[in-house]
């Protein structure tokens, strides 16, 4: 009964104060979040009980809602007790196709487009584009002898490909897509620019045409984990929910099928944020560090791209800030709208905090940390911001459940196999200092660590003394091996030897060395501190190449 009695509480048939204040719940129309709630969160809390609740006063309830027409066209499933059907009817008449997707791509049907990057966000682009019969024509630096099967099927499909060498040279393009990666004052995209050309991206167009509440995620580390976490809460309180941005598969597609009742949970890199003009509902903004000054000019810029996460908001919007971190903490006097905190150090006036073994909001529990299954105190800050999103969008109950369940993201300290009483981790994601750090944090022992990679030009100072304190055997590979083992020794408790330090040429030969010289008893983890281009595609390929490695030893 307490689910049900929760569901009736939430407004959908006893709620008095609702009845009294209006059609309104945490920012909502209340028809909005009756729609929010899936078929199978309305079985779950409804359940046996639909039928009896489905009372004359719950009918006058929710014609006001709806209108007497369409509760008239369904009254058999009011009788019958098909609550959830009935809500998802619900859900298609107060709510047809997002208008403002189509008149989106119809403005565009007469313009000359050109998509700037033919990767995976920018793929469905070209094809809704296509299907639109706009004129299009995709830029990418790779030849047109390693064009993989779904960018020719582009071309057969009326794309235009400018491809290798010179493959900006003479576009012409009223609107530009670029590819995230591309950074603006690319002096290619500048030319175009100064001939008149609109530069946007595809998720710059998403937040144009998204009919829903957005929730976005950013910050130097933490983000895809913390994105999950967000969107598993709300989808265990009910909601539907669309999870994309950096992570998953790209959203602009799928906003056609969006409804002002969903959320979409969005994690936003500064690439992504650079050019944004708009910014989220509820901004989180997990940390700050260097990263990624290989394509920033500077860590300005880098902290300016963060910040328009929340820099387009108004008085209605939220920020989640953390409040242990220097530069996230000062980003509060620039906020318009409410700001929240999270803090595993402090106890902030509004927000989440740690206490005792306990999160806490504003003085009330909501779980104990050790419910987390996930390891590292890192993870506790995790759900902590996706506590502070999801506050007036689902109960306490389901971050806790969530907690319980969830065992973590692919490539984020992820078990791999035990042989010979060695455990093998793979924290590929862990592509700058800040989350090798805390991924050394995650375990009680010192441990055999393979880092290095591609060479992002941020320092690794913070990472030696780390790896001193956390590590027994530093295995070192990639274009900045060099540089970590400089920033080791330089370290003030390095100890000739303490640790051991070993070099690679491949990844393969770094976990045969690992392989070689532990014993039982010991843990191995791959935790770059680097992105992975000098070698691998990117991150995930890394991950899988290590895992395949290790499965195969």
């Amino acid at each position: 009964m307490r689910w049900a009695n929760r569901f009736c509480l939430n407004g959908v048939i006893f709620c008095p104060h609702l009845q009294e204040k209006g059609r309104h719940h945490g920012g909502f129309p209340m028809s909005a979040f009756i729609l929010s709630l899936s078929a199978a969160s309305v079985n779950r809390r409804v359940g046996a009980y639909a039928p009896k609740r489905i009372s004359d006063k719950v009918k006058s309830r929710l014609q006001i809602l709806f209108g007497k027409d369409i509760l008239e066209k369904n009254a058999s499933a009011f009788s019958s007790g098909r609550f959830a059907e009935k809500l998802h009817f619900l859900r298609k008449e107060e709510y047809p196709m997002n208008s403002a997707f189509d008149t989106y791509f119809t403005g565009l049907k007469n313009k000359k487009i050109a998509v700037l990057g033919l990767g995976v966000s920018n793929r469905p682009l070209v094809r809704l584009l296509l299907e639109y019969g706009c004129n299009v024509v995709g830029c990418d630096r790779t030849p047109r002898e390693k064009l993989d099967a779904e960018v020719l099927e582009l071309e057969a499909m009326g794309c235009r490909l400018h491809v290798g060498d010179g493959y900006l040279d003479d576009v012409e393009a009223d609107i530009l897509f670029r590819t995230p990666g591309m950074h603006p004052n690319n002096p290619a995209i500048e030319t175009l620019r100064s001939r008149g050309a609109e530069v946007t991206s595809e998720m710059e167009a998403f937040f144009e045409v998204c009919p829903c509440r957005i929730i976005a995620v950013t910050g130097s580390d933490g983000k895809t984990t913390t994105t999950t976490l967000i969107a598993k809460i709300l989808e265990h309180a009910g909601h539907r929910v669309w999870v994309g941005g950096n992570i998953g598969a790209p959203l602009l597609p799928q906003a056609a099928d969006m409804t002002p009742a969903d959320i979409a949970v969005v994690e936003l890199s500064s690439f992504q944020l650079m050019t944004m003009e708009r910014s989220a509902d509820i901004a989180v903004v997990t940390n700050v560090a260097p990263n990624h000054l290989d394509v920033h000019k500077d860590m300005a810029e880098y902290v300016q791209a963060k910040k328009n996460v929340f820099e387009y908001q108004n008085e209605t919007g939220k920020v989640v800030l953390n409040y242990d971190n220097d530069i996230t903490r000062g980003f509060a006097a620039d906020a318009k709208g409410t700001v929240e905190f999270f803090s595993r150090l402090a106890r902030p006036e509004n927000g989440v905090y740690l206490e005792d073994g306990v999160i806490c909001r504003n003085g009330k529990k909501i779980m104990a940390a050790a419910d987390i299954r996930i390891p590292g105190v890192h993870n506790i800050e995790n759900y902590m911001a996706a506590a502070c999103a999801v506050e007036g969008l689902a109960e306490d109950e389901d971050i806790d459940e969530i907690a319980r369940t969830f065992a973590g993201v692919e490539h984020r300290i992820e078990f791999v196999r035990e042989l010979d009483g060695v455990k093998y981790y793979n924290d590929s994601i862990a592509s700058s200092p800040s989350r090798t750090i805390a991924g050394l944090h995650s375990f009680r022992q010192k441990l055999v660590l393979i880092a290095g990679g591609y060479d992002k030009k941020i320092p690794f100072d913070a990472l030696g003394p780390e790896i001193c304190a956390h590590v027994r055997l530093l295995i070192l590979c990639g274009a900045t091996a060099e540089k970590i083992e400089a920033a080791v020794k330089s370290a003030p408790d390095y100890l000739n030897g303490q640790p051991e330090i070993l070099h690679a040429q491949t990844l393969e030969e770094a976990v045969r060395l690992a392989k070689r010289h532990t014993v039982p008893g010991d843990i191995v983890t791959l935790s770059p501190a680097c992105a992975a281009f000098d070698q691998f595609k990117n991150f995930m390929v890394r991950g899988e190449t290590y895992k395949t490695l290790v499965r195969t030893l």
